[in-house]
């Protein structure tokens, strides 16, 4: 009879061409398909929550696949980081539902962008250094994301998706110390590049650039070429992804 379970993993972008599989460069997808299909010794599907760009990270991905086996191998967590690189760590597994999907059952998925403000070296290749921010601002400029639905004006453009809408639940900045602050997003979804598009535009309020205002209008617009730039990558984690407890078992 075949089972389906959770997977629970952690990985560092920088050196994947995303999450997902693909013809053109290595994914995180597929390196863990490899791993789960040798330990299982057999063909294995990985289904993820998502999807990140190339060399976003993940403190939290949630992906899910079948077993036909009456349990799974023993210690299969730490067979599979003994064969996984460094930089993808599996912190758990667990039995859900058969017909729970880590993609579709999803209830909300929080993102961080990491920004400091002074030179650090330890931070350097996870964060993004940039100074003279007016924090205060830009948190007020987050707070009126809440007040929408469509954002199409911070979506990657000639995407397939059936609709630009999502839902924020949260969206503010928060100061770790001195030198290093970290913006928190939380939606029921995200559209492709919206939330380094999201914050490349608060850049743009924190500057003085743009009015809280203006902010507002270029939302109304609907209109990717009204936003800011995207911020790099690297500066960007998936960090928590929920789910309703009635899919597990």
């Amino acid at each position: 009879m075949k089972k389906r379970y959770f997977i629970y993993l952690s990985y560092k972008g920088t050196a994947y061409h995303g999450w997902q599989s693909q013809p053109n460069g290595i994914s995180v997808q597929e390196v863990l398909t490899n791993a789960v299909s040798t330990v299982l010794r057999i063909e294995t599907e990985i289904t993820g929550a998502g999807r990140t760009d190339t060399g976003v990270h993940a403190r939290l991905m949630v992906a899910h696949f079948d077993s036909e086996m009456s349990h799974l191998p023993k210690n299969m967590v730490s067979r599979l980081n003994s064969i996984l690189p460094n930089d993808i760590v599996v912190s758990g597994i667990r039995e859900v539902k058969p017909e729970a999907h880590a993609r579709f059952d999803a209830v909300s998925r929080r993102y961080e962008y990491v920004v400091i403000t002074e030179k650090n070296v330890f931070e350097h290749d996870f964060a993004v250094k940039i100074a003279d921010l007016d924090f205060g601002k830009m948190n007020e400029a987050a707070e009126i994301l809440k007040s929408y639905t469509d954002f199409t004006s911070f979506s990657k453009l000639h995407t397939d998706v059936k609709t630009n809408n999502c839902k924020i639940y949260s969206a503010k900045w928060l100061k770790i110390d001195d030198s290093k602050w970290i913006f928190s997003i939380e939606a029921d979804r995200f559209l492709r590049n919206m939330v380094r598009a999201v914050v490349g535009t608060l850049f743009e309020v924190g500057k003085g650039k743009l009015s809280l205002e203006q902010f507002r209008q270029i939302i109304e617009a609907k209109d990717r070429c009204k936003a800011g730039s995207s911020v790099p990558a690297k500066g960007l984690y998936l960090v928590d992804i929920k789910y309703p407890p009635e899919i597990f078992i």
